[in-house]
């Protein structure tokens, strides 16, 4: 007996080398006579709500593959104007480079691609005209929402906002938000346990939103493990430029107050791993000598010389709650409230970048 779905293959290879179809665009009338299905369902697997309408796996497969042989396309401009939506979303992130923004983008793309949207993606640097401008520009773009990473934006927004690390509570926008007072937690007493009392922080740039949040919980963190801060131990990245070059100027800063400390608590891996450069040109070597813990366990945190110690935050998967929650905003989802904050949780990943505290600790970083 001749197998229908090869018969089927078959004839659309033939139909793609010698039919007018291969000349122009199928209409989805035409493929959805061809595959012998209705034009809803053909429609709904295109436009990627084949799952939403339970419609089987093998039927996704047989339009897909009509699709592809005959070139069809949805007719976006029609989907749009009947919907009154143009399936695209903006996306601010204060940069773009191989860290933390990358992580939280790359969850972003999953969640939009699966729903078949796209979107722009504008880098602002922490420019404040660039700020201001963008979210204009993105609405001039008929977006039909902003995922703002690290970014502020204005509560005036006529489209759905979700923040990732925002924690400045736009009342129109949802957030979602690490546990900072956990991810301190877990530094501060890994360090502790391990014997360091004189522990060294460099925090982040006066722009960014977890500064002040996280700096917060460390104090609070550190007064409960009764762990002592010392002013002449804390440090600021100054520099906007991602990379480990601000981390590198803020440990030189460190060093030259001359002032004993066994470990660094650093704002995040990029800082971290500058810092390990800097001590390693000061002659010294991390963990022997210096123990350090990064934050964000990006992806070159675990081939860093030495592997590096840090809290995990789970990037990729808030970019992929953020894409989510923007689309059911714009579905109109009566369960979401603006203004809320859906709070994600660290875990804290022991590598090579600690160990134990020693006196030497304190001898050699006040040479």
């Amino acid at each position: 007996m001749t197998n229908p779905k090869a018969s089927h293959v078959k004839t659309a290879s033939k139909i793609v080398n010698t039919a007018p179809f291969a000349k122009k665009t199928i209409a989805l009338k035409e493929l959805s006579a061809y595959l012998g299905l209705s034009q809803s369902t053909v429609s709904r697997v295109i436009n990627g709500a084949a799952a939403e309408h339970r419609i089987a796996e093998t039927t996704q497969r047989r339009v897909l593959e009509a699709a592809t042989a005959f070139g069809y396309e949805a007719n976006i401009i029609a989907r749009s104007l009947r919907q009154k939506r143009t399936f695209t979303i903006g996306v601010l992130v204060p940069e773009i480079s191989e860290g933390y923004s990358t992580a939280v983008l790359g969850g972003i793309e999953d969640g939009l691609l699966k729903e078949g949207l796209f979107y722009f993606v504008a880098s602002h640097r922490h420019h404040e005209e660039l700020l201001e401008a963008y979210p204009r520009l993105l609405i001039s773009r008929a977006v039909d929402g902003i995922i703002a990473v690290d970014t502020k934006i204005s509560e005036n927004i006529p489209v759905p906002v979700v923040a990732v690390s925002g924690h400045w509570h736009n009342r129109h926008a949802i957030s979602v938000e690490l546990d900072h007072r956990q991810a301190a937690h877990q530094a501060l007493e890994h360090l502790q346990k391990l014997g360091h009392q004189r522990i060294a922080f460099i925090k982040g740039q006066a722009f960014s939103s977890d500064t002040s949040r996280r700096w917060k919980a460390i104090r609070e963190v550190a007064a409960k493990l009764n762990i002592p801060l010392y002013p002449e131990l804390t440090v600021q990245l100054r520099s906007p430029e991602p990379g480990p070059e601000p981390g590198h100027e803020a440990t030189q800063e460190l060093l030259s107050r001359r002032s004993a400390f066994s470990a660094i608590f650093s704002f995040n891996d990029a800082s971290a791993i500058g810092a390990i450069t800097a001590l390693r040109e000061a002659g010294m070597q991390v963990p022997r000598d210096v123990s350090i813990v990064g934050f964000d366990d990006v992806i070159y945190a675990a081939a860093s010389h030495p592997p590096l110690t840090t809290v995990r935050q789970p990037l990729r998967q808030m970019g992929q709650m953020a894409a989510t929650i923007l689309l059911g905003l714009i579905q109109g989802d009566k369960s979401l409230t603006p203004g809320s904050v859906i709070t994600v949780y660290p875990e804290f990943v022991v590598r090579r970048s600690t160990t134990r505290y020693s006196p030497h600790n304190l001898e050699i970083t006040q040479k």
